[in-house]
């Protein structure tokens, strides 16, 4: 598994290159989801008798689905939502199974005025058939993001602080492309998009315990 990360790293820049600079768009579709699979691949063997274990898995999935649904970002892009939306809820049920749901409410205060702050400036450039879905989008990432924050207040491992930067990194991704979509073209967007987009799922999926085969020196 040691190949693994560099691999994740090298697949995701290769990707990102592909997209900003027009690199030939099979490779972009390819690299895309694949180094999403890797995430996943490296969430698979970890969190062994851990009760949110199949949640990230599921998670990972959605959110694999929704990557394939983006490579066509006008098409696609209402299924992507409703894909990282259940990718989020997944996370969510997955992180209640450690701590009790907003159990340190200052956190879910935190996201739902970050949230409302972000969504308050795109809000003019949504169209009228996406707002709900939006809406309920932001509410779902944002309970997410509190959520992690929720464990690393109550619960301070390295794994739990590990988790809650990648959920604010979520956000952040999440921000940059609704601002890409709804307030104007951003540029190298896919260089604000996709690096915090995938290191939030790499942290997401480091926050399950190693396999034992992992922990051994």
């Amino acid at each position: 598994m040691q190949w693994l990360n560099p691999l994740i790293l090298v697949c995701a820049l290769a990707a990102i290159l592909g997209s900003q600079l027009g690199a030939p768009t099979a490779l972009f579709f390819v690299l895309k989801p694949f180094t999403t699979v890797l995430i996943l691949w490296r969430a698979w063997p970890r969190g062994e008798g851990d009760a949110a274990r199949l949640w990230v898995r599921a998670g990972l999935l959605a959110s694999l689905a929704g990557d394939v649904a983006l490579l066509w970002p006008r098409e696609g892009f209402l299924p992507g939502l409703v894909s990282f939306l259940l990718a989020h809820l997944c996370y969510l049920w997955a992180f209640t199974r450690h701590q009790r749901f907003a159990a340190w409410p200052w956190a879910f205060v935190f996201y739902g005025l970050l949230a409302g702050a972000i969504l308050s400036q795109l809000w003019a450039g949504v169209p009228a058939a996406l707002q709900a879905p939006v809406v309920a989008y932001v509410l779902c990432l944002s309970a997410m993001g509190a959520q992690t924050a929720v464990l690393a207040r109550l619960s301070d491992t390295p794994r739990n602080r590990l988790l809650a930067l990648g959920g604010l990194l979520f956000v952040v991704s999440d921000a940059c492309l609704a601002a890409n979509k709804f307030a104007g073209p951003l540029p190298w967007a896919a260089w604000m998009v996709l690096p915090t987009y995938w290191a939030a799922q790499w942290c997401i999926a480091g926050w399950l315990a190693p396999s034992a085969k992992e922990s051994k020196p």
